[in-house]
Protein backbone atom coordinates (compact mmCIF):
# COMPACT_ATOMS: atom_id res chain seq x y z
CA UNK A 1 0.00 0.00 0.00
CA UNK A 2 1.17 3.67 -0.57
CA UNK A 3 0.96 5.96 2.51
CA UNK A 4 1.42 9.70 1.80
CA UNK A 5 2.82 11.68 4.59
CA UNK A 6 2.07 15.46 4.58
CA UNK A 7 1.57 18.47 6.86
CA UNK A 8 -2.29 18.41 7.27
CA UNK A 9 -4.69 21.81 6.34
CA UNK A 10 -7.55 23.09 7.39
CA UNK A 11 -9.53 21.04 5.61
CA UNK A 12 -8.67 17.64 7.33
CA UNK A 13 -10.07 18.54 10.43
CA UNK A 14 -12.72 16.02 10.69
CA UNK A 15 -10.58 13.17 9.32
CA UNK A 16 -8.33 13.84 11.92
CA UNK A 17 -11.12 14.15 14.56
CA UNK A 18 -12.05 10.72 13.02
CA UNK A 19 -8.72 9.19 13.52
CA UNK A 20 -8.42 10.37 17.06
CA UNK A 21 -11.33 9.19 18.21
CA UNK A 22 -11.16 5.93 16.85
CA UNK A 23 -7.09 5.43 18.10
CA UNK A 24 -7.25 7.47 21.81
CA UNK A 25 -8.77 4.96 23.71
CA UNK A 26 -6.55 2.46 22.36
CA UNK A 27 -3.61 4.21 24.37
CA UNK A 28 -6.16 4.07 27.67
CA UNK A 29 -5.04 1.61 30.47
CA UNK A 30 -8.23 -0.69 30.70
CA UNK A 31 -9.56 1.06 33.83
CA UNK A 32 -10.72 4.03 32.03
CA UNK A 33 -14.37 4.34 31.89
CA UNK A 34 -15.90 4.52 28.63
CA UNK A 35 -17.63 8.03 29.89
CA UNK A 36 -14.23 9.22 30.56
CA UNK A 37 -12.91 8.46 27.09
CA UNK A 38 -15.67 10.26 25.52
CA UNK A 39 -15.63 13.05 27.34
CA UNK A 40 -11.74 13.74 26.48
CA UNK A 41 -12.49 12.87 22.57
CA UNK A 42 -15.09 15.41 22.88
CA UNK A 43 -13.48 18.10 24.60
CA UNK A 44 -9.99 17.32 23.22
CA UNK A 45 -10.48 15.56 20.14
CA UNK A 46 -13.57 16.88 18.24
CA UNK A 47 -13.73 18.21 14.98
CA UNK A 48 -13.75 21.96 16.07
CA UNK A 49 -10.59 21.75 18.49
CA UNK A 50 -8.59 20.50 15.11
CA UNK A 51 -9.94 23.52 13.61
CA UNK A 52 -8.13 24.95 16.22
CA UNK A 53 -5.02 22.96 16.33
CA UNK A 54 -4.86 23.36 12.78
CA UNK A 55 -5.13 27.43 13.01
CA UNK A 56 -2.18 27.48 15.96
CA UNK A 57 1.29 28.26 14.39
CA UNK A 58 2.57 26.72 17.60
CA UNK A 59 1.64 23.73 16.04
CA UNK A 60 2.45 21.52 13.40
CA UNK A 61 0.21 17.87 12.70
CA UNK A 62 0.77 15.57 9.46
CA UNK A 63 -1.29 12.88 8.56
CA UNK A 64 -0.41 10.26 6.59
CA UNK A 65 -2.78 8.85 3.72
CA UNK A 66 -3.29 5.66 2.08
CA UNK A 67 -3.38 4.94 -1.57
CA UNK A 68 -7.07 6.53 -1.80
CA UNK A 69 -6.79 9.26 0.34
CA UNK A 70 -8.23 8.55 3.62
CA UNK A 71 -6.32 9.86 6.48
CA UNK A 72 -4.83 6.57 8.35
CA UNK A 73 -2.92 7.97 11.15
CA UNK A 74 -1.61 11.41 12.44
CA UNK A 75 0.42 13.08 14.44
CA UNK A 76 0.93 16.59 16.93
CA UNK A 77 3.82 18.50 17.70
CA UNK A 78 3.81 21.29 19.86
CA UNK A 79 6.54 23.74 19.92
CA UNK A 80 7.64 26.04 22.92
CA UNK A 81 8.30 25.14 26.37
CA UNK A 82 5.65 23.01 28.44
CA UNK A 83 3.05 24.60 30.54
CA UNK A 84 3.71 21.62 32.91
CA UNK A 85 5.85 22.50 36.09
CA UNK A 86 6.86 18.55 35.84
CA UNK A 87 7.79 18.25 32.63
CA UNK A 88 9.76 20.92 32.42
CA UNK A 89 11.58 20.20 35.27
CA UNK A 90 12.70 17.03 33.61
CA UNK A 91 13.49 17.62 30.53
CA UNK A 92 17.19 18.07 29.35
CA UNK A 93 16.80 19.78 26.33
CA UNK A 94 16.00 23.24 25.33
CA UNK A 95 14.48 24.75 23.06
CA UNK A 96 12.37 21.48 22.94
CA UNK A 97 8.87 20.49 21.23
CA UNK A 98 6.03 18.06 22.36
CA UNK A 99 5.18 15.13 19.73
CA UNK A 100 1.55 15.12 21.81
CA UNK A 101 -0.04 12.74 19.37
CA UNK A 102 0.93 9.75 17.48
CA UNK A 103 -2.15 7.32 16.34
CA UNK A 104 -2.39 5.08 13.21
CA UNK A 105 -5.88 3.59 13.00
CA UNK A 106 -5.69 -0.64 13.75
CA UNK A 107 -6.35 -1.61 10.79
CA UNK A 108 -2.57 -0.08 9.99
CA UNK A 109 -0.58 -1.24 12.55
CA UNK A 110 2.75 -3.20 11.79
CA UNK A 111 2.96 -1.58 7.93
CA UNK A 112 5.37 1.69 9.50
CA UNK A 113 2.80 3.72 9.11
CA UNK A 114 3.55 5.05 12.42
CA UNK A 115 7.56 4.86 11.98
CA UNK A 116 7.14 7.07 9.05
CA UNK A 117 5.23 9.73 10.88
CA UNK A 118 7.75 9.56 13.86
CA UNK A 119 10.77 9.75 11.92
CA UNK A 120 8.63 13.02 10.12
CA UNK A 121 7.72 14.52 13.20
CA UNK A 122 11.01 14.63 14.20
CA UNK A 123 12.37 15.90 10.66
CA UNK A 124 9.58 18.99 12.08
CA UNK A 125 11.14 19.56 15.27
CA UNK A 126 14.28 19.94 14.29
CA UNK A 127 13.56 21.99 11.26
CA UNK A 128 11.75 24.64 13.70
CA UNK A 129 14.94 24.67 15.84
CA UNK A 130 13.76 22.05 18.47
CA UNK A 131 17.50 20.29 20.70
CA UNK A 132 14.73 17.88 22.00
CA UNK A 133 11.80 16.06 21.32
CA UNK A 134 9.15 14.81 24.36
CA UNK A 135 6.48 13.30 24.79
CA UNK A 136 3.89 11.60 27.45
CA UNK A 137 2.99 8.09 27.74
CA UNK A 138 0.75 6.23 30.17
CA UNK A 139 2.97 3.92 32.39
CA UNK A 140 0.49 1.40 31.62
CA UNK A 141 1.03 1.37 28.12
CA UNK A 142 3.97 -0.97 27.56
CA UNK A 143 3.29 -1.39 23.34
CA UNK A 144 4.05 2.40 22.83
CA UNK A 145 6.72 2.75 25.14
CA UNK A 146 8.63 -0.02 23.25
CA UNK A 147 7.75 2.22 20.01
CA UNK A 148 9.15 5.16 21.52
CA UNK A 149 12.40 3.53 23.00
CA UNK A 150 12.55 2.41 19.35
CA UNK A 151 12.83 5.50 18.27
CA UNK A 152 15.28 7.18 20.94
CA UNK A 153 13.33 8.35 23.31
CA UNK A 154 13.96 7.10 26.97
CA UNK A 155 12.11 8.28 29.94
CA UNK A 156 13.33 11.20 31.82
CA UNK A 157 10.20 11.26 34.89
CA UNK A 158 6.89 11.47 34.87
CA UNK A 159 3.49 13.74 34.47
CA UNK A 160 -0.45 12.99 35.74
CA UNK A 161 -2.68 13.59 32.51
CA UNK A 162 -6.24 13.72 33.17
CA UNK A 163 -8.72 11.59 31.44
CA UNK A 164 -12.57 12.44 32.49
CA UNK A 165 -11.99 12.81 36.22
CA UNK A 166 -9.46 10.77 37.02
CA UNK A 167 -5.98 11.42 36.73
CA UNK A 168 -3.26 9.17 35.12
CA UNK A 169 0.61 8.55 35.60
CA UNK A 170 2.22 9.10 32.55
CA UNK A 171 5.83 8.37 31.66
CA UNK A 172 7.50 11.46 30.56
CA UNK A 173 10.08 10.27 27.50
CA UNK A 174 12.67 12.16 25.46
CA UNK A 175 15.36 12.39 22.90
CA UNK A 176 17.92 14.51 21.40
CA UNK A 177 16.89 15.79 17.71
CA UNK A 178 19.67 15.68 15.00
CA UNK A 179 19.85 19.45 13.35
CA UNK A 180 17.87 19.92 10.70
CA UNK A 181 20.25 20.52 7.16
Amino acid sequence: MTVTIRPAAAGDAAALAAVAAATFPLACPPHTTEEAKAAFIASVLSEQRFVEYLADASRRLLVAEDSDGSAIGYTMVNLGEPADDDVRACLRARPTAELSKCYVLPGHHGEGVAGRLMAESLRVGAEVGAQGMWLGVNEENGRAQRFYGKHGFERVGSKRFLVGDRYEDDWVMERALTPAG
